[in-house]
């Protein structure tokens, strides 16, 4: 069934505002890393020592400006998780919304463990400027955390999406498309053991569910910014 928005004080509507343009930011920045580092080489998950040596060797200067953008891609990942949340819980009345939280669950536990994997970089980087070999334990170790994050981001996928359909706040096809992605997420994330044994399709998985999910964080975010008190939204 389609709602409406209830109304609010103008500067609850900007902070709604900000938060769909801190979506939009969130995935430009994240893009913006990977378009640093993998036209550079970035190892892909399951990546021989050999392989991962050579490139942070080479490579621990941009390493270095690829991990500068995340501090910010973070708060911004923060700002539209609290923004959704705010809308959705407004629609839902006082009942709020479960589901909505549950993203924004996802949205936090998502920044922690990424957290993990740019430190693991930055000190990978950091031995090999050194001229200390990669280690082989800290590459493993970022592998399985890269790839364990699609449960969280999969979190962050189904809470909003269900959120925003229950609402009326997003499209059907936009809460599916999430689901899917959130389905390849969390479908890598269990294969994880397998996925970073070595080089293989399996990795694509993730690959398939992270570009769907960057689609999904612009879509969310044009419809946050196109949010107006008393004004349906969604479909």
């Amino acid at each position: 069934m389609l709602r409406t928005l209830p109304g609010s004080a103008p500067a609850a509507m900007s902070f709604t505002r900000v938060s769909g343009l801190a979506a939009l930011g969130f995935a430009l920045l994240i893009v913006a890393g990977n378009v640093v580092l993998v036209p550079a080489g970035l190892p892909r998950t399951g990546a021989g020592i050999e392989e991962v040596d050579g490139f942070f060797r080479a490579h621990h200067d941009l390493v270095g400006i690829g991990s500068a953008l995340t501090p910010a891609a973070w708060v911004l990942a923060t700002v539209f998780g609290a923004g959704a949340v705010r809308v959705l819980w407004q629609a839902e009345g006082e009942r709020g919304s479960a589901w909505a939280l549950v993203g924004f669950a996802g949205l936090l536990s998502q920044n922690a463990a990424f957290a993990g994997v740019i430190a693991l970089r930055l000190a990978l980087a950091s031995t090999a400027a050194d001229g200390v070999g990669a280690d082989l334990g800290l590459w493993a170790l970022h592998d399985a955390l890269f790839t364990l994050n699609g449960t969280f981001l999969a979190l962050a996928l189904v809470g909003l999406s269900l959120g925003g359909l229950r609402t009326g706040l997003v499209h059907p096809w936009h809460s599916a498309w999430g689901l899917v992605s959130a389905a390849l997420m969390f479908g890598s994330a269990v294969l994880t053991p397998w996925v970073i044994d070595r080089l293989g399709p399996l990795g694509l998985l993730g690959l398939a569910g992270w570009l769907m999910w960057v689609v999904w964080l612009v879509g969310y975010g044009i419809v946050l910014l196109r949010a107006e008190p008393g004004r349906p939204t969604g479909r």
